[in-house]
């Protein structure tokens, strides 16, 4: 079982933030902002694109820029300056290729870093899906993503810093990876942590069993979250039974979680596998952001 001073370093050197411009993207900005500088890290504004047929055709003289990538730069420009400040080295940066590659290939430039996506729920036969683009960005990094859904509050002095954290956690090897995170996290946002296991209803058996489940569960846990810790986070345990999603988007509700805290891992029951995932579905419909951590 990891230690504290296992813990990942959260000395992050850059949040990259991948818009594509859309109203969905605008409260992630936000996050991103205010992250970076909280953080001290330099906030890299990043779009990714490919080149229309009429924009190619025109950049097959190397002298040339195409309209498109003009018009793309100058919006790339301005969203940069609306999300910088004085305290924040704000750098935007135009990518050429598929989100799914060069949004992690530019965070693996600029490491250790945290990638910052907005996302919204598709329509009336994809609800609780998570937009492709950020899909597939989450299941191609190895970095820590934080991706603000669109139930999520404006990023303001009420919502940022981060103060109360939910760990939802199955006790698997990539929940025990994100149980480090959160710690971390919460140390340095000085935030308090709720530890919250879901047992599916089938899993009990007698009812009986429930008592011993939870005791096994606080056992398990004080093994987790390493001693040192509990001195600033204040942890506090929560056994619930029913279905992962629908118990923590209540715990988040009763509780006003300010960040949710997953380790997903692809045979996890809160897996990022397919695009009606238990995980995608809580990223879509979680009231806070939602920091997804692969294993």
């Amino acid at each position: 079982m990891p230690v504290i001073g296992d813990k990942p370093d959260l000395n992050v050197t850059a949040v990259v933030y991948a818009t594509d411009f859309s109203l969905g993207a605008q409260n992630a900005g936000l996050y991103a902002s205010r992250l970076a500088s909280y953080l001290s890290a330099k906030l890299i504004v990043a779009h990714a694109f490919t080149l229309s047929q009429a924009a190619l055709e025109v950049e097959v003289d190397p002298a040339l820029v195409s309209q498109q990538r003009r018009d793309l730069k100058t919006l790339l420009a301005a969203k940069a300056t609306q999300l910088g400040g004085p305290s924040i080295e704000t750098i935007p940066i135009l990518l050429e290729g598929e989100p799914k590659d060069v949004i992690p290939e530019l965070a693996n430039k600029h490491q250790p870093a945290i990638i910052v996506l907005g996302t919204h729920g598709g329509g009336r036969f994809e609800r609780g899906i998570i937009g492709s683009t950020a899909e597939r960005i989450l299941r191609s990094t190895h970095w820590p993503s934080l991706t603000v859904g669109p139930k999520v509050k404006p990023a303001s002095s009420t919502t940022f810093p981060f103060q109360r954290i939910l760990f939802a956690t199955d006790f698997s090897d990539a929940a025990a990876h994100a149980a480090l995170y959160a710690v971390n996290v919460a140390e340095a946002f000085g935030a308090n942590i709720d530890v919250l296991n879901v047992v599916q209803e089938g899993a009990i058996g007698h009812p009986d069993r429930l008592s011993d489940l939870q005791r096994d569960f606080y056992l398990t846990l004080d093994r987790l979250i390493p001693e040192q810790a509990k001195e600033f986070c204040d942890p506090r345990s929560f056994v619930e039974v029913g279905e992962a999603r629908e118990q923590i988007i209540e715990h988040i509700k009763e509780r006003s979680i300010d960040l949710l805290v997953l380790g997903i891992r692809k045979s996890s029951h809160l897996s990022i596998e397919t695009r009606k995932s238990r995980a995608f579905q809580i990223i879509v419909d979680a009231e806070c952001p939602v920091l997804t951590i692969q294993h």
